[in-house]
């Protein structure tokens, strides 16, 4: 049975309550719904106070599905709306008939007239026209809809049924014959009472949907137009609207438009003037600056480092390019050209009017915006037209020096920077400074700013092909600082950093940044400190107010950890690497913060992303490096939940890597190796590290990947393993020391058994301990320490290992096969001996293991 729903809608001047038929409502914007639901009864509107809900939806999205959906939905119904203090009359199939009022109704509802109808009725209040149109650019696009912006009668209803059209794609011209409606009410004059100012958003969604649709005498006019809403607004403050109880009949006289800081406006309007009330053609400004940036790229020459073909500018650079470009008549330029002068003028009057101290907050952070947005549109017009250049320098110069006394304006920095490089050469201006306050101060004072570490990190990542070889030595000293913007905001910054690592890395940092990587969910316990610790907290604290850590903020003050904290907070690459042990204790309380935790999650794939990038050009000393670092720190990280086994995983399979990247890895670090091995106490809180560094001795352990293996540095590392598989097997497992792993004892089996196969003297040994290993394995101690799986894949590698010991040619031949056998192609090609003799194998392991008791 379909249950019919009433939906309280909250409309910018008034409330209504809407019956909706078994078709949940699609989602619209700005308006809030409230849906009630009750089974085959319609409800009152209360007045303005409307109804109280169950569930509260955002943007119209969401409403829940029918009681009946699934047995087939019948032909859409419109909306029927409810106005306050009034009853309608509606049946539902099983519900009862409720009879009411609706003579004062609008024609359209009473008769159910479908959006798109309604939508296009000139009587229509403009309340429900953005609800039909945004219900049906929810459901668009459609297979047939009735919609023509030529019946539009207002600009305000041409905006709404443009929007509807253009959300259908660019179905049979669409999309042209919208701008080109646009483009006859730009040609007219406009009547008392219209604003073409609702059909600017609908334009720039036209340019973005298909760029090279307007023509030449379109491009033309709509810069005309600009031009005159950016230079020619009022400098006289709106008339305040009349009517309503409290209005006076005496009208007063507007006053000027005034600066934020309350003098008297003594130019042209801009969006940062103020007043009590625009007047149209002002909105006009605001809003055709908003666009300003995206027609500037679109109506531009179509390469934007050139100017167009009928600029008869000088040669760029010379003196009477500048005088000229200042003193040409601008009302006699073409309609681009003077669009760009006034652009010029206006942002020059932006940066100036930044300069005043506003009076309120919000005009302080309106001119923070204003000044990046400027920026922007300068380095637009200076890609255009070089002339500008030169006019730019010096206005740009003064804006860096004010904002580096300005805290609140850092924002500004990452598009001045972009300026600077794209023309900076040009221009022979030194943008060191520039850059360094970008890469040093920013990220060490603002780190918690996301907006501002998203934006700097895009840069980097954007201009690395624009990068010279000064600004790549600088960006690659400076990751500290940058990786500070990646411990404070993991989740976001994780792809752009695996992007951006290639570019940082290189032989002088290699080793470093693989440190700081493994210890950057420390980092991040640091710099929580450090903004706990800070002398002027923010009103809203940025870190987890949960936690309460006064051992750990004592720490952070205290003298004895300074230098410890230093270096971890450091801004430059400094070339040493010191042990952060003592700060993993220290921050311990800290480690199950959810933002330490969060980072820890990154780390894994930027281990990954940086392993990638350093194996490309690691020679042979660094590989070197790089494999003792992952045997050092395997055992030194900070103790995060889970962090741990993560990173393990990762520094096993990397350490394997770097063994096949250079063979001879193993007999050139084999002291170190058997230092490793030798610790009972790593196999179990390291097991997938110790398993690869295990195997990889038996890999490469051999004269075939390094003619300066002998005889005597295998028996050592026999020996050895020997010893620990010994003690790992025999020992009972207890608290302080969990039973061994069983693929560490078949991996050490196997590589015992390589190891032998190489100097056949170990046979009989490894063959009398593999034959123990075999009964071992069913034993009842064993398997009270085992699963059965396990102990059956141990006695099974064991019996396996003693097969092809009685044959020792053939275990030399399958462990230690010559370069060339060791090529894919010789296991499937049917025309060597490789298949057949391990055909031949496998039947006398088989054999053998049939005759055997048990």
């Amino acid at each position: 049975m379909p249950t019919l729903q009433t939906w309280n809608l909250t409309l910018p001047s008034a409330s209504f309550s809407c019956i909706w038929n078994r078709r949940p409502l699609p989602s619209t914007g700005g308006i809030r719904l409230t849906q009630v639901p009750r089974p085959r009864k319609f409800l009152r509107s209360r007045g303005r106070a409307g109804l109280e809900s169950a569930r509260q939806l955002d943007a119209l999205g969401g409403c829940g599905e029918s009681a009946a959906a699934g047995q087939g939905d019948p032909e859409w119904r419109a909306p029927t709306v409810l106005l306050p203090g009034q009853q309608i009359a509606a049946r539902g199939p099983g519900t009862r008939h409720h009879r009411c009022s609706t003579e004062a109704l609008p024609h359209c509802i009473r008769h159910q007239v479908p959006p798109e109808n309604t939508l296009c009725l000139p009587t229509s209040p403009e309340q429900l026209q953005v609800l039909c149109a945004a219900i049906l650019r929810e459901m668009s696009p459609f297979d047939s809809l009735a919609l023509s912006c030529d019946h539009a009668q207002n600009t305000r209803q041409l905006s709404f049924v443009a929007s509807v059209l253009l959300a259908q794609g660019d179905r049979g011209e669409e999309v042209r014959h919208v701008s080109q409606r646009i483009f006859t009410v730009l040609e007219n004059r406009q009547p008392e009472g219209s604003s073409v100012r609702h059909l600017l958003p609908i334009l720039s969604k036209v340019i973005s949907l298909a760029p090279g649709i307007l023509q030449e005498d379109q491009t033309n006019l709509l810069s005309k137009r600009l031009v005159d809403w950016l230079r020619y607004a009022s400098i006289q403050q709106g008339l305040p609207h009349s009517g309503g109880f409290f209005s006076t009949p005496r009208i007063r006289q507007p006053g000027p438009i005034t600066e934020v800081d309350g003098a008297v406006a003594s130019d042209f309007f801009t969006v940062l003037s103020t007043g009590q009330h625009f007047t149209e053609d002002q909105w006009l400004n605001m809003q055709a600056f908003s666009m300003l940036r995206t027609w500037l790229l679109y109506s531009g020459p179509e390469d934007p480092g050139t100017p167009d073909a009928d600029d008869k500018s000088e040669p760029e650079g010379s003196t009477l390019s500048v005088l000229s470009a200042t003193s040409t008549a601008s009302h006699l330029l073409p309609p681009r050209e003077r669009l760009r002068e006034v652009a010029f003028e206006y942002c020059q009057r932006l940066l100036e009017q930044s300069n005043r101290r506003a009076l309120r907050k919000g005009d302080s952070d309106l001119q923070k915006a204003c000044v990046v947005e400027a920026v922007l549109v300068l380095d637009v017009l200076c890609r255009q037209d070089p002339s500008f250049l030169y006019r730019t320098l010096s206005c740009l110069k003064a804006l860096h020096r004010r904002l580096g006394e300005d805290p609140g304006s850092e924002r500004a920095l990452v598009p001045l920077a972009q300026f600077f490089l794209n023309h900076g050469e040009a221009a022979t201006v030194d943008s060191e400074a520039v850059y360094q306050h970008l890469l040093s101060r920013l990220p060490s004072e603002r780190f918690h700013s996301p907006m501002l570490a998203f934006e700097i990190i895009h840069f980097c990542t954007y201009n690395l092909a624009l990068f010279d070889s000064h600004f790549l030595g600088l960006l690659k000293m400076s990751f500290p600082n940058l990786f500070k913007f990646l411990a404070w905001n993991s989740p976001p910054l994780t792809a752009k950093f695996v992007a951006l690592l290639p570019a940082l890395v290189d032989a002088g940092t290699a080793l470093e940044m693989l440190h700081m990587l493994l210890d950057l969910p420390c980092l991040t316990a640091a710099l929580d400190l450090q903004l706990r610790s800070s002398p002027t907290p923010s009103e809203r604290p940025l870190w987890d107010t949960t936690f309460r850590i006064p051992s750990c903020l004592e720490a952070f003050r205290d003298p004895q950890f300074q230098g410890l904290f230093q270096y971890l907070l450091r801004t430059k690459a400094s070339g040493s690497m010191e042990g952060l042990t003592p700060l993993h204790q220290l921050l311990q309380p800290m480690a199950s913060c959810a933002r330490v935790a969060q980072c820890a999650e990154a780390v894994p794939t930027l281990l990954q992303a940086f392993f990638s990038a350093v194996t490309q050009f690691a020679n042979g000393a660094l590989i070197n490096q790089l494999a003792l670092l992952l045997l050092e720190r395997n055992d030194s990280l900070y103790q995060v939940p889970q962090y741990e086994a993560r990173v393990h995983r990762v520094l096993s399979s990397q350490f394997l890597a770097l063994c096949k990247l250079k063979p001879s890895l193993v007999v050139e670090l084999a002291r170190e190796l058997l230092e490793f091995v030798g610790r009972v106490s790593s196999i179990h809180s390291r097991a997938s590290m110790f398993t690869c560094v295990v195997w990889a001795i038996g890999e490469y352990l051999s004269v075939t990947c390094d003619r300066r293996c002998t005889v005597e540095q295998i028996n050592k590392f026999f020996e050895a393993l020997e010893a620990l598989l010994f003690e790992v097997t025999q020992s009972r497992s207890s608290v302080d020391l969990p039973c061994c792993p069983p693929e560490v004892v078949t991996t050490l089996m196997t590589t015992l058994t390589k190891l032998a196969s190489r100097s056949q003297d170990l046979i009989p040994r490894v063959s009398l301990f593999l034959s123990k290993m075999r009964t071992l394995a069913q034993s009842p101690t064993t398997s009270s320490m085992h699963r059965k799986e396990d102990t059956e894949a141990i006695r099974i590698r064991a019996t396996e290992l003693l097969m092809l010991l009685k044959m020792p040619s053939v275990a030399q031949f399958v462990f230690t096969p010559t370069v060339g056998v060791c090529q894919p192609r010789y296991h499937r090609d049917t025309n060597t001996a490789l298949p057949l003799a391990l055909r031949m194998v496998s039947r006398l392991v088989e054999k053998e293991a049939s005759l055997l008791p048990g």
